[in-house]
């Protein structure tokens, strides 16, 4: 699966990532610019793997979890 995106750094957050799909299909990643580097890597490798498995088609926040986290 190809997909664009672009990563954000941002001070002020209260969880480790947040993730947004764009109108042009692409998405934005926001990582919580106060993690160390290792937990910054581990959050865009989660966030990647909610957009790989389509998470955002999807309603049940428990499932899409569970799969993430696999």
């Amino acid at each position: 699966m190809n997909f664009d995106y672009q990563v954000f750094f941002m001070d002020g957050m209260t969880v480790n990532e947040a993730i947004t799909e764009n109108e042009d299909g692409s998405f934005t990643i926001f990582i919580n610019s106060n993690l160390c580097d290792s937990k910054k890597l581990k959050s865009i490798n989660h966030a990647i793997r909610h957009i790989t498995g389509r998470d955002f088609e999807k309603e049940n926040v428990q499932e899409i979890e569970n799969s993430a986290h696999q």
